[in-house]
């Protein structure tokens, strides 16, 4: 018999988490994907609506070339559309990347995200690990990076699993030092938008050896969508898009990504409610004296007391309280005894806050347990 792996491989993996604890999907409550809590602007729902009124949106090839979503991401993301390749999903942007580019050997600082290094390992290219220190809050030092034998550097800002944003002028620098030395740089921002003015989208005609990869789903809360994109120089881009298989992206689902990117309105509210909403949260995790790292994400990486099993906490608060986090057993480089927690609406962080701080004084040794109930309630919202 199969061995049953102790968490999900990713976030979001709510079917499989019911059947394993025999709970019905509509009682659990994800902290573990990290999607905007709020769902699609409205004027995406709108859209699919009004398309799927137009039976060309269905009987039609889509566009081979994505123009018209290729100039709504460059408009929202500061580019040229020459410079945008768009495909479904973050994996196979890398996958092309992979295959265009002369990759030997990439600088892989770890805790990363799992699909680097399994994308690395398929398409035969050596990872070389660089553990980053959690007690430095996973700091990147661009000299050392850059002197580490290898053809590219992989590397995301925010950071995740910890959402740590460096720097833009930082990762200017490692970049300009890479370029000296033929280096590529592969920029994952796949959570800018929280953090817009952080982005090297814009520096990808001033260094023809960065590719940032960005995504649309998580932000603007459509990951069933499918899409994602990456920005490189124009000469470089269409390389890359010749190494993608042909209509990466469908009319639906293009229609909808440009919808959501027009929306100012809703990218200025949703931005504002994750700063509020994710300054609460982690206010709260602090006062149930866990440790927290400066997140700049929708999401709040944090640090148990030693005396606890992250797995049974983990398993504790599905059964007991219907409420699923992200494990982090299977971040390469990750010390133990982290869990992760999406910002979800503050009514959900609340319940969030007053499981955990039950599942806690349920869980931690007796003689840890003092005062642990006036926890339980969570700050005033």
């Amino acid at each position: 018999m199969a061995k049953i792996a102790p968490y999900p491989v990713h976030g979001g993996q709510l079917q499989q988490i019911a059947e394993r604890f025999a709970i019905p999907v509509s009682q659990l409550l994800d902290f573990s994907a990290n999607i905007n809590p709020d769902g699609p602007p409205p004027s995406v729902l709108s859209t699919l609506r009004a398309s799927l009124d137009d039976p060309s949106a269905l009987t039609d090839y889509p566009d081979l070339q994505l123009t018209d979503l290729k100039i709504s991401i460059a408009r929202y993301a500061g580019t040229s559309p020459q410079n945008v390749i768009a495909a479904n999903g973050f994996v196979p942007l890398l996958e092309a990347v992979l295959r265009t580019l002369p990759i030997r050997r990439c600088l892989l600082p770890v805790p990363a995200f799992v699909e680097y290094r399994k994308t690395l390992d398929r398409a035969g290219v050596e990872p070389v690990l660089y553990p980053l220190d959690p007690n430095s809050n996973f700091a990147y030092d661009p000299p050392a990076m850059v002197a580490a034998p290898a053809d590219a550097i992989l590397l995301a800002n925010p950071q995740n699993p910890s959402g740590i944003c460096h720097d833009p002028a930082l990762l200017r620098d490692l970049v300009a030092r890479a370029s000296e030395k033929n280096t590529y740089v592969l920029l994952d921002e796949a959570f800018i938008d929280y953090v817009p003015q952080h982005s090297l989208s814009a520096a990808t005609d001033e260094f023809s050896n960065l590719i940032v990869f960005r995504s649309v789903t998580k932000f603007h809360g459509i990951p069933g969508l499918r899409v994602a994109y990456a920005i490189a120089g124009p000469a470089l881009s269409l390389q890359i898009g010749d190494n993608l298989p042909p209509w990466p992206v469908t009319t639906l689902a293009a229609r909808a990504v440009s919808a959501a990117l027009s929306d100012q309105p809703d990218t200025d509210r949703s931005r504002a409610q994750n700063i509020e909403r994710r300054t609460l949260l982690q206010q709260d995790l602090q006062r149930l004296g866990l440790s927290t790292y400066p997140s700049a994400a929708n999401f709040i990486l944090f640090r148990l007391p030693s005396a606890i099993d992250p797995q049974r906490i983990w398993q504790h608060m599905i059964v007991e309280h219907g409420i699923v986090l992200r494990a982090c057993a299977n971040y390469e480089g990750l010390p133990g005894g982290h869990l992760r927690a999406a910002v979800r609406t503050n009514p959900e962080n609340a319940r969030l806050i007053a499981a955990l701080a039950a599942s806690l004084s349920s869980i931690l040794p007796e003689s840890l347990r003092t005062d642990f109930s006036r926890f339980r309630t969570p700050s005033a919202r």
